[in-house]
């Protein structure tokens, strides 16, 4: 029964990720097509894009693991205590996207 866990646990980790970067990847495909329409030089932006992106999530996610790290020194259970720290990660990693966002379009 061990063993079945831990593929299922393996396989939706696998199916997770194959979904993300599908979404990604369409969603960047639907903002070039969209820049070319309206005329918009591609190249230029997109790498100006990237770097604020991944800056703003390699940002939030290390605020996330730096205040999930307070939540493991106290003398909470471990299920509360993994709970805990993989909600803070995920909600400095969203909010780190909505930023992301904000500088897009104020850049754009």
């Amino acid at each position: 029964m061990e063993k079945l866990d831990e593929v299922l646990s393996l396989l939706s980790l696998s199916v997770g990720f194959v979904t993300v970067v599908f979404i990604l990847a369409k969603y960047q495909y639907m903002i070039k097509k969209a820049m070319i329409e309206k005329g918009i030089d591609v190249t230029q932006y997109s790498k100006r894009v990237s770097y604020i992106d991944i800056g703003c999530i390699v940002f939030g996610l290390g605020i996330g693991f730096i205040i999930s790290s307070i939540f493991t020194e106290m003398d909470l259970t471990e299920d509360t205590s993994d709970l805990l720290v993989l909600g803070t990660i995920s909600v400095f990693a969203g909010l780190s996207l909505v930023i992301a966002h904000y500088l897009r379009k104020r850049t754009s």
